[in-house]
This record gives structure tokens, sequence and C-alpha cells, in this order.
């Protein structure tokens, strides 16, 4: 794509709209001026200005689409401002921000460097990601080709409903009705071979997905296994009351927080305490919910 004229010169302020402009267009396949001025706290008018300053900078890549009172993504849309790859977008998502950060070369904003674990990546091409996203965002199925760890060929082609996506702090997932199964669950972004969104809206609603929208409140201890000392800093690690480490989570993500957190769900907690620090109390109540997790 030939840009008219380079972006080195626009404002700081500005280029952060513009990114949010390719992130919105490109995987929720739509960006309106409503959008714009929500995220950024300004007015419809100024919103109007970001799209038609948008529209010169690269004039194919956004499409006005009367129907939808706003732009979807060109045919041959190319992002200009903004690194559209998994790993840059999806944590910008998970963590509600409008744009990306600052350049690595500035200054930490808080004067505190820090780091995360260096897990390998674990998610599709933006493509399918784009497809899964729309499909949320629009409320529409999702034919996807998808590779399981079970027998079944993992060749075949699944109609999905998808409604959330899930980071678990290991790999991604997307949370879905299936057309096959009759049933809300799971699918990890890695393993989606292909994905393309349908035009017929889902059919399913995510209030009937009992175990995304119940809550169920977890009840874990320090492991039996640790010294007093090491139960009682376990405690206070985790501002315990009456000896107890309690909160709500969602009955879908049960599993995933018991092994984030390394709980040891045997029945006799005869995995290694200094490995497993944490048991869980309210096994019966929760086992149902999470059975993968349970050993």
């Amino acid at each position: 794509m030939a840009v008219d004229q380079s972006i080195n010169g626009i404002k700081r302020a500005t280029q952060q709209r513009m990114q949010y402009i390719e992130i919105m267009a490109y995987y929720t396949g739509l960006v309106t001026r409503s959008d714009i001025a929500r995220a950024f706290g300004i007015s419809d008018a100024a919103a109007t200005k970001d799209l038609k300053f948008y529209s010169q900078i690269a004039p194919d890549n956004l499409v006005y689409r009367h129907s939808l009172f706003g732009f979807v993504p060109g045919p041959q849309f190319e992002e200009i401002f903004t690194d559209l790859e998994p790993e840059k977008v999806l944590p910008m998502i998970a963590a509600n921000l409008p744009f990306a950060g600052a350049p690595t070369q500035q200054p930490f904003i808080y004067g505190v460097s820090t780091e995360q674990l260096p897990l390998p990546q674990r998610l599709p091409g933006k493509e399918v990601l784009a497809e899964v996203i729309r499909a949320i965002k629009q409320k529409t199925a999702l034919r996807m080709v998808y590779s399981s760890l079970s027998d079944r060929d993992s060749s075949d082609s699944r109609l999905v409903e998808p409604h959330a996506l899930i980071n678990t702090g290991l790999r991604w997932h997307v949370r879905a009705y299936s057309s096959e199964t009759y049933d809300f669950r799971d699918f990890v972004l890695s393993r989606i071979q292909q994905a393309k969104q349908q035009d017929e809206a889902a059919e399913s609603n995510p209030q009937y997905d009992d175990d995304w929208i119940e809550l169920i409140n977890l009840q874990l201890a320090p492991h039996p296994g640790l010294s007093e000392k090491k139960r009682a800093i376990l405690l206070t690690d985790y501002s315990a009351r009456d000896g107890l480490i309690e909160f709500t989570v969602r009955r879908a993500l049960l599993g995933y927080v018991l092994q984030r957190m390394s709980v040891d769900t045997t029945p006799d907690h005869s995995l290694n305490p200094n490995a497993y620090q944490l048991i869980v109390l309210n096994r019966d109540e929760i086992e149902p919910f999470a059975g993968w997790a349970f050993l």
C-alpha cells in the first residue's frame, strides 16, 4: 500500500487513535465514530475527523458501510500504525487498552522495570484470530477446522458460536457453543487451523451458558504437608481470613485456576507440598465443574 504521507510527524495522541482504528477495523470487522469517541473520551465530531484523517493516509484500508454506520476493512487492508500480530493485540484486548504502550526506548512510565516469564507463544495466525473476534463481536457463527487431542478426526470442520476469549496465563481459549455437541465448551486458539466467520447470526445466547454465567466460591488452604511456619506465610501471602483462601470464580474457569495456582487436587493430598502448596477444601462442591483438573 502506498501511504500518501509520513506518519513520523503525527502527534503521539493521534497515532494512538489511529492504532485503535486499525485494531477495531481488522479484528472486529467494524469501527465507528462512537467507538473512538467512547474509547478516548472525545466528541463524535472529533472522532469523525480521526476517521477522515485515517482514510486520507490509507485510502484503501477502510470502506464505509451505510447500513452499519461505520467502516469495515477493505479487501487489501494493511496495518500502518499497529503491529496486528496476536501476541501484540491480545494483551491489549485483555487489559482493555485502546492503543499500544509507549515505545520501548522511552523510560518506564512508573519508573519500575518489569518482566514476564518467557513462555512459548501458543497463538493462531492473525487471520484466524480476526475471524474469531469478528464472530464474537458481531454475534455470528464461525466455521473452523480444529485440531483436537481427542481421538476424533481433527481435520473435520466444526460450526461454533463464540462469545468470549479466555486467557489462562498459559494459553488462550475461545468459549463457544458447539453445534456438534450441543453444549458450550472451550477451544484452544492455537489449535484452530482455519476459521471463517459465517453470515448467519448466532442462535445461542451466552446467558444460557450456565457454567460461564454462574459463579462459585473456591476455597483453598495451605497444604497440610507444609510446616506450620510455611502455612502461616502462605495465609499472609494470599490475605487469607480465618485460615481460608476464598474467592469467586466462573464455574467454567475453575479448572484453569486450579492448574494455574498449582493446587494439589488429589483426594489424600499426596503431591509434593513444595510444588503444590495449596489444597481444595470444597472439593465436592466444585469437582462437578472441573473434573478434568482433579486427580
